[in-house]
């Protein structure tokens, strides 16, 4: 059974994303269906805020009357902090493989806490990736690595509330009778793409390292690269923001690109996952290849496909690239990371969206060095 011990070697764990709180004698000190008015333990109230201000996603999953536990968590003022509860009797493994799929996390992003070793043993017999740690290490999870990243952002502190605003999204939708884009106009989306500044940068950063469904190589940027390529008058590196009606997206996306004479480089393309079914990886490259038809070069585009990452490789077919021969590529170096694909495309004018309204820079307008 794995008890949240780092696993030997030089490799730091992998980072928690979601940690699943049982209730009794846990979160709180007795059993609420016998003690009644339980309270929390001192330590709790602490720990739930500094993991949620740190990003990390909480949530519960008890073996207890639904009702009677979340009026309870509600009393407490704790409530707010937890996403997707599973309030109820069935096994615990199953409530957290439901949350986990739900948020879309790998198990292996994923942390259980109970005090009862027989359940903590079921979660990781049925989850052997989830991490499981004894109630009597609450206080001190804080100090582990794993729920220590080492930049926290604002989109980090936000974490919560934009899940929380996208569950409500996705139940209207879920109500919504006509077509998927009909509904999508009626979020009022908005996507911004704009040049990255010094502020910005560790939002980049942890872009490359938290998405890999919607990241074209896999490939991670660190701050003092990203720093360099900042003052690089032939590097665009760009962020994506949405937001809509319920809310902001935060940052959601981000642009290496790398412009030669003929040819305009994509490095990295990632998008993160919450943003999918809005389109924003297909909006990006349609948007990148309109603005390279006006420049009057090409566009090539790294690509390596990775366990996790079809939709992106899809997106990419869908713009048209492809791995066609061209003598645009002779002026770009050989990709430095094994099993890296160079797509192209000879890019046309494209259409504005139609499902969300978009704000970005004319970098055909910029062949020269832009100042920053």
């Amino acid at each position: 059974m794995t008890e949240g011990k780092p696993v030997s070697g030089s490799e730091p764990p992998t980072a928690v994303k979601c940690l699943v709180w049982d209730l009794d004698n846990t979160l709180w000190r007795g059993t609420l269906l016998e003690d009644g008015e339980v309270p929390p333990f001192e330590w709790v109230r602490d720990v739930i805020t500094t993991l949620d201000e740190r990003g990390i996603l909480q949530s519960v999953a008890s073996k207890n009357d639904h009702d009677h536990a979340w009026a309870r968590l509600e009393a407490l003022g704790l409530a707010e902090y937890f996403v997707l509860p599973h309030i109820g009797w069935g096994p615990k493994s199953e409530a957290v493989r439901a949350i986990a799929e739900r948020l879309n996390f790998a198990h292996r992003a994923m942390a259980f806490v109970d005090d009862q070793p027989a359940e903590r043993a079921e979660v990781a017999y049925r989850l052997p990736e989830v991490r499981c740690y004894p109630a009597e290490d609450v206080a001190r999870l804080t100090g582990l690595p794993e729920f220590s990243p080492a930049v926290v952002t604002v989109d980090s502190r936000q974490r919560r509330t934009m899940y929380q605003s996208g569950f409500r999204r996705d139940a209207e939708r879920a109500e919504f009778s006509g077509p998927d884009e009909e509904f999508l106009r009626t979020l009022d989306i908005r996507m911004a793409i704009a040049r990255a500044t010094e502020r910005e940068l560790s939002r980049v950063e942890e872009l490359t390292l938290r998405t890999s469904q919607m990241n074209a190589t896999g490939v991670h940027y660190a701050d003092s690269v990203l720093r360099g390529l900042l003052t690089d008058p032939a590097h665009e590196v760009l962020v994506l923001t949405m937001g809509d009606r319920f809310g902001t997206h935060g940052a959601v996306g981000i642009v290496l690109l790398e412009r030669h004479p003929k040819v305009w480089h994509l490095k990295l393309l990632a998008t993160s996952c919450r943003v999918v079914s809005y389109g924003a990886g297909s909006t990006v490259l349609n948007w990148l290849a309109d603005q390279a038809a006006r420049a009057g070069v090409h566009l090539a585009a790294d690509f390596r496909r990775t366990d996790r990452n079809r939709m992106m490789e899809v997106a990419y077919r869908f713009a048209g690239f492809a791995e066609t021969t061209c003598g645009c590529t002779a002026a770009l170096a050989v990709p430095g990371e094994e099993g890296v694909e160079r797509l192209h495309l000879t890019p046309a004018f494209q259409p504005a969206p139609t499902t969300l309204r978009l704000t970005a820079p004319e970098l055909a307008d910029a062949a020269l060095p832009h100042s920053r």
